[in-house]
């Protein structure tokens, strides 16, 4: 499905995803607990971030395969 607002919501998730891989080789790198406890703090904020993102993404496919059906059956 070709949807503007269901692809900026899929670049956003892997703009996201991209963030985390680049916090967990900080984390890795790290040696500082202060460091680390920031970061994961960080690595959580996106996680919720990207929960979020998916709940939007559901509700939106879900909505636009409704307005198909209904277009469909008129």
């Amino acid at each position: 499905m070709n949807d503007p607002y269901l692809n900026d919501l899929r670049d956003d998730f892997e703009g996201y995803s991209n963030q985390l891989k680049k916090l967990k080789v900080k984390l890795l790198k790290s040696d500082s607990p202060e460091l680390q406890a920031k970061i994961i703090n960080q690595i959580d904020s996106i996680a919720n971030k990207m929960e979020n993102n998916q709940r939007q993404s559901v509700k939106v496919t879900k909505s636009r395969i409704k307005e198909m059906k209904s277009k469909s059956k008129k």
